[in-house]
C-alpha cells in the first residue's frame, strides 16, 4: 500500500472515529496474540514446494467473531471486509483478506480438532484474569438454534440424504403449542457479570436436562427442566416442579419465585445473540459445524457484554 493510500484510508477513518469505532473498542478489549498459538497448529506450510502460506491466525479468528457479530454469511462478510473501513481495521489493516472459500476451510479446520477447547478455555482465562471470576454463582438454560428442515418429518433426522441447505442433524422439539427444527444452545452463565462462561450444542429434541455444564464449588441456578435431575455443582438451585397428587408448598413456591428473579438473567445472551447477532439461525448442516459458529457468537457475546462493563465503569 502506497503512502498516498495509506493517507486517504487515515482521513476517512477519522471520520469513523468521531461517530464511535465500536469495532475499536472491542479490539482492544482483550489480548489477541495467545490465540495465534493455538491457531497455528492447524497449519504445515510446505514453503520448500512452493506452498502458500496460510492467513494471518488472529486475522482468521477476528474474521469470524466479526461474522457473527453481524450475522453475516460467508459471501458477505467477505464483500464487508473489503468495503468497510472500520471492518478493515479491526482485522489489523492486512494487505489481503481471505475470501469466503478460505473462511469456510478454515471454519472446517476447527470442528475436527480441540482448537475450540482451547479458543474457548483462553477467552475465560482473560476474563478471569481480568478480575471477573465467578464468585456468586451460575445459570443454566438452553435455547434453540433453528434451521431448514426441508421435507423432513417429525422427530426424523434427514442424515447424509440432506441437501446442502438442509440440516442433516436437525431434530423436531415441540415447546408449548410451537414445534422447532433444528439444534440447542446450551450455556452456562455467570450470575453476576451475565458472561457465558460454558457452551454446548446438540440437537433440538435432546433434553435441557441431559446437558450438566456445572462444576464442583458452583450453585447453579436452573429452571423446573431440570428438575429431578442432580448437577455437579456443590449447590443445586434448580425450581421445583409439581407432580401428580404432590402439588407445590407455599415455601416451593417462594422458593421458586426467588430462584425465577435469579435465572431470569441468563435470557440476556440469548436476546444478544438471537435479535441483535442475528444467530437463532443457520444454514450449516451438523451439530459440529453449528457448534463453531455458536462458540464464536458466544465469544462473541462475551466481547459485546464486557465493553459493556466496562463502559458502564468508566
Amino acid at each position: 500500500m502506497d503512502g498516498f493510500t495509506s493517507y486517504i484510508l487515515h482521513e476517512q477513518y477519522k471520520k469513523v472515529q468521531e461517530l464511535g469505532d465500536t469495532l475499536s473498542n472491542i479490539s482492544e478489549s482483550i489480548d489477541w496474540e495467545p490465540f495465534r498459538v493455538i491457531i497455528s497448529r492447524l497449519y504445515k506450510d510446505n514453503k520448500e514446494k512452493g506452498g502458500r502460506p496460510h492467513f494471518d491466525e488472529i486475522l482468521m479468528i477476528k474474521v469470524l467473531v466479526l461474522q457473527q457479530l453481524y450475522g453475516l454469511s460467508d459471501y458477505d462478510i467477505e464483500r464487508h471486509i473489503y468495503d468497510r473501513i472500520s471492518f478493515w481495521r479491526f482485522l489489523g489493516g492486512p494487505k489481503e483478506l481471505p475470501d469466503r472459500s478460505t473462511i469456510w476451510l478454515f471454519r472446517e479446520r476447527l470442528k475436527d480438532n480441540d482448537s475450540l477447547v482451547l479458543i474457548w478455555a483462553e477467552l475465560q482465562c482473560q476474563l478471569d484474569n481480568m478480575g471477573y471470576e465467578i464468585i456468586r454463582g451460575v445459570m443454566q438454560d438452553a435455547t434453540f438454534i433453528t434451521s431448514d428442515p426441508g421435507h423432513a418429518k417429525a422427530d426424523k433426522p434427514r442424515g447424509e440424504e440432506a441437501k446442502t441447505r438442509r440440516s442433516k442433524d436437525g431434530t423436531w422439539s415441540k415447546k408449548g403449542n410451537h414445534s422447532y427444527f433444528g439444534l440447542k444452545l446450551h450455556t452456562l452463565v455467570d450470575k453476576e457479570t451475565q458472561f457465558i462462561r460454558s457452551i454446548a450444542t446438540s440437537t433440538a429434541s435432546l433434553h435441557d436436562s441431559q446437558v450438566d455444564l456445572s462444576d464442583k464449588g458452583q450453585t447453579v441456578y436452573r429452571d423446573k427442566g431440570y428438575f429431578g435431575v442432580e448437577p455437579r455443582a456443590s449447590m443445586d438451585k434448580t425450581m421445583d416442579r409439581a407432580t401428580r397428587n404432590h402439588p407445590l408448598s407455599c415455601k416451593q413456591k417462594r422458593r421458586n419465585r426467588a430462584i425465577s428473579r435469579i435465572r431470569s438473567l441468563v435470557e440476556l445472551p440469548y436476546a444478544v445473540v438471537k435479535r441483535v447477532f442475528k444467530g437463532g439461525h443457520v444454514l450449516v448442516t451438523t451439530v459440529e459445524r453449528v457448534h463453531v459458529k455458536n462458540v464464536f457468537s458466544c465469544f462473541a457475546y462475551n466481547l459485546y457484554r464486557l465493553k459493556s462493563i466496562q463502559k458502564c465503569a468508566q
